[in-house]
């Protein structure tokens, strides 16, 4: 797969069929795979933390977000072929996957996975949720709950807890998963009702990041307010230096 470069992020170019070709392939075949997710906020991280940037080394990393889009027009003269945000794509492998699929799910708050798992199971009746696990767990725990997650026979793990926590996850442990390990940030509040999605319409618009903003300035300011303009003034630079 062609890959872009923006900032220390090496984004693979692709449209939507061939990235859910490319999960289902692999979680069909129990052959290890780690998917991540590339907004600005994600290329700002890696520029100032090295080991989460080499986290996304070896993933299948998807364009996330009108962001990325612009830097890469600011760098390589084009756009993405399509917007791969987690929210979305994560629905369409469950509904479009051409083998049954045991999920097991690592994030959230406690309790949120299992809400989570119950809506699942219910959207999706041939797929089966083989186990869940909160994010909030202690370090000492990790090796127990790898074990448990390569024991539960699990064809994709979702891991949703946040930049840069679930990529470094994925990245120590995806190789011992026999299937798809995805980092898919807040799916599971989304999923589990607990937090609102933006309106299609403004998601048709690629400003849910402005409704995030709204709902939750406090936590949302920084990153897409200072983030934002920090990002394009980094791949001007990044442009001129090139």
């Amino acid at each position: 797969m062609a890959k872009r470069q923006i900032g220390r992020v090496q984004i693979n170019v692709v449209d939507r069929a061939q990235a859910l070709a490319a999960i289902e392939a692999k979680a069909c075949a129990g052959a290890p795979l780690m998917v991540a997710f590339c907004n600005a906020h994600t290329v700002n991280m890696a520029d100032a933390n090295a080991a989460f940037a080499a986290s996304l080394g070896d993933a299948l990393v998807l364009n996330d977000g009108i962001g990325v889009d612009l830097g890469s027009r600011i760098l390589h003269g084009t756009r993405f072929p399509d917007n791969l945000n987690g929210t979305d794509l994560t629905p369409a492998v469950l509904e479009n996957a051409g083998c049954p699929l045991r999920i097991f799910l690592v994030g959230s708050p406690e309790g949120v996975a299992e809400q989570a798992a119950a809506v699942l199971v219910a959207r999706y009746p041939r797929h089966r949720v083989v186990g869940t696990q909160h994010g909030f767990f202690a370090e000492s725990e990790e090796a127990a709950l790898v074990d448990r997650i390569a024991a539960s026979g699990a064809n994709l793990v979702l891991v949703g807890m946040g930049h840069p926590r679930q990529e470094l996850f994925a990245a120590r442990h995806w190789r011992r998963i026999a299937g798809v390990t995805m980092c898919i940030g807040a799916f599971l509040d989304f999923t589990a009702g607990r937090v609102s999605r933006a309106p299609v319409w403004v998601r048709a618009l690629r400003a849910e990041w402005l409704y995030r903003l709204a709902i939750e300035p406090r936590r949302m300011a920084r990153r897409y307010l200072i983030g934002n303009v920090l990002f394009l003034r980094n791949r001007l630079a990044e442009r001129r230096r090139a």
